[in-house]
């Protein structure tokens, strides 16, 4: 596992280390889950920008992989997830092919508390995920979105 310099961690979950990059200046509290596929898979599934801060019991589970941006606020309970199932009929559920794409999420982003992001989504540069929100869609920078699914709430005055 990569951490860079005065990374402040607590009690985190890691599946596999080798794959989560911890930027500099990164502050993590209790109960944060890191859920890197593929034992073998060389290379980087997960990381997070300097600066950076995650409340405590979030869920990074990824696949293909999860970047977030620098300086970003995370706050508790939320859930990053890069994949899903398939929904073939007659075919069991577990044994269905897993679809996945990656989440990206640019600076300075907060994201409110309980939010999930799922596959495909990108988060823009100063965008607000509002607490609860269900992120199925990207975001473009400097807006704010809430609800389930997440929808476009306003624009950010970048100048103010």
């Amino acid at each position: 596992m990569t951490i860079g310099a005065d990374a402040r961690l607590s009690q985190i979950f890691v599946t596999w280390p080798h794959r989560v990059s911890l930027g500099s200046r990164v502050s993590l509290e209790h109960g944060i889950y890191f859920n890197a596929a593929g034992a073998h898979a060389p290379g980087i599934a997960i990381s997070l920008g300097d600066g950076t801060f995650v409340g405590s019991g979030c869920e990074f589970n990824a696949i293909q992989g999860i970047s977030i941006g620098a300086n970003c606020l995370i706050a508790s309970g939320c859930r990053f997830i890069d994949h899903n199932h398939g929904i073939q009929a007659g075919k069991l559920m577990k044994l269905q092919e897993e679809i996945s794409s990656p989440i990206q999420v640019g600076t300075d982003v907060w994201i409110g508390a309980n939010c999930i992001i799922l596959k495909g989504v990108s988060i823009g540069d100063g965008a607000i995920v509002a607490a609860g929100s269900v992120v199925t869609k990207s975001v473009a920078s400097y807006t704010i979105v809430a609800g389930v699914p997440a929808q476009f709430i306003k624009s950010r005055d970048v100048n103010s």
